[in-house]
């Protein structure tokens, strides 16, 4: 069988990677963008960043922001609308995952206007044409929504989020640029600076690894365990090792897919509205105990790679321990919460379990799991 890898056309990465964007989107002759980002972006100056580089080049655009944190079916189709009524010809997604995987499911149903219900995109969807051009600018350092083939809309209705997987919407352009970071508060780079290591880990040991994503993997692995700390002191350092340890997270996990860590995570978006990252953060420890077993001798690469010494001397137990701990540790160092206490009913779970079970990310667990095991990983963490 062979093994599909799907990347970036193109990518620039380091501070002020932005200034590339005028003489991209000349080249490829470009003549108005669509700008997605999120209202907070917008206020708060950082969209501006990009605008302005779009308006000193003479580049028109039109700006759209009716985004949530977790973007919903009611996002979408509004965008939609308003990029059909904009005239423009390609889009650029400036911020996080919400950003990027809203322009992400625009660009696919303009060219694939059958999917227009947004629902339909669901999974693995038969779209037969590629997305209109997106140039992606994140602004954290978590998703690496910039790199992948995947995107997540929220259906309100059902309290449900819906992943969708298709290398038809990868970003053309990513610009990573570490600048665009800085302005994030120390509680958001924690958050989606460990999502970006749930990314890493769980693209390691999901069941589709091979050879080249866990080349990826490890070294995100890395990268992140040694700049997550720097980068919520803001120091620069951290910032331009977080930007590219998730791009190299984002280059792995997007081919090869995830695990229950991320099931587990999305229902817990849908229903409370928790940050992404921060679910992942208190739940990842927890699976990598549940998994182990299924994991051979990974678990001593993640322990190498999150820094610990001696693991080549360590028994079998001792580097998964070793591995696990070293991953409670760098959590705890950020501020991240250690349980789901503040933000799980226990009356939710059966929902929650269910809804995790159904998750696009499930089968990619390496260990075979239930409806049953979930419910008991839940119940562990409240």
């Amino acid at each position: 069988m062979a093994n599909r890898f799907v990347l970036n056309e193109t990518s620039y990465h380091g501070a002020g990677a932005i200034q590339e964007i005028a003489a991209e989107a000349k080249g490829r002759g470009f003549q108005k963008a669509f700008v997605c980002s999120d209202p907070d972006l917008v206020k708060f100056g950082v969209t501006k960043k990009v605008l302005d580089v779009l308006d000193g080049a003479g580049l028109v655009y039109e700006l759209y922001s009716d985004i949530k944190p977790n973007p919903t079916i009611e996002n979408v189709q509004t965008g939609v609308a308003a990029y059909k009524k904009s005239g423009a010809d390609y889009l650029v997604a400036i911020g996080g995952g919400s950003s990027m995987d809203t322009a992400k499911a625009i660009g696919i149903i303009i060219n694939n206007p059958e999917f227009e219900d947004v629902v339909s995109l669901e999974g693995v969807a038969p779209t037969k044409n590629k997305s209109v051009p997106i140039f992606a600018v994140p602004t954290t350092a978590g998703t690496a929504a910039e790199v992948t083939i995947n995107y997540v809309i929220t259906d309100a209705a059902k309290n449900r989020k819906m992943v969708c997987v298709d290398p038809k919407d990868i970003p053309v352009v990513a610009f990573v640029d570490s600048d665009m970071m800085a302005s994030m508060p120390k509680g958001l780079t924690a958050a989606t600076g460990m999502d970006a290591l749930t990314h890493a880990i769980e693209g390691y040991i999901t069941a589709g690894a091979w050879e080249l994503s866990d080349m990826f993997h490890i070294k995100a692995i890395e990268i992140i365990a040694k700049s997550l700390r720097g980068a919520v002191d803001n120091t620069p350092e951290g910032r331009e090792g977080m930007a590219l340890g998730q791009y190299v997270a984002g280059m792995g996990f997007s081919n090869v897919g995830l695990g229950i860590v991320h099931s587990m995570a999305h229902p817990l978006g849908a229903l409370y509205d928790t940050p992404h990252g921060v679910a992942n953060a208190i739940i990842l420890p927890t699976v990598m105990e549940y998994n182990a077993e299924a994991t051979g001798g990974k678990y001593r690469e993640i322990a190498r790679a999150m820094g610990v010494e001696g693991v080549d001397s360590m028994t079998q137990e001792e580097y998964r321990k070793a591995a696990i701990d070293a991953v409670k540790q760098l959590s705890a160092d950020v501020g991240i919460p250690k349980d789901l206490k503040e933000i799980v009913k226990k009356e939710d779970i059966p929902f929650l379990a269910q809804s995790a079970f159904n998750d696009a990310c499930r089968p990619g667990n390496p260990k075979e799991t239930s409806v049953e095991d979930i419910t008991k990983l839940y119940e562990a963490l409240i």
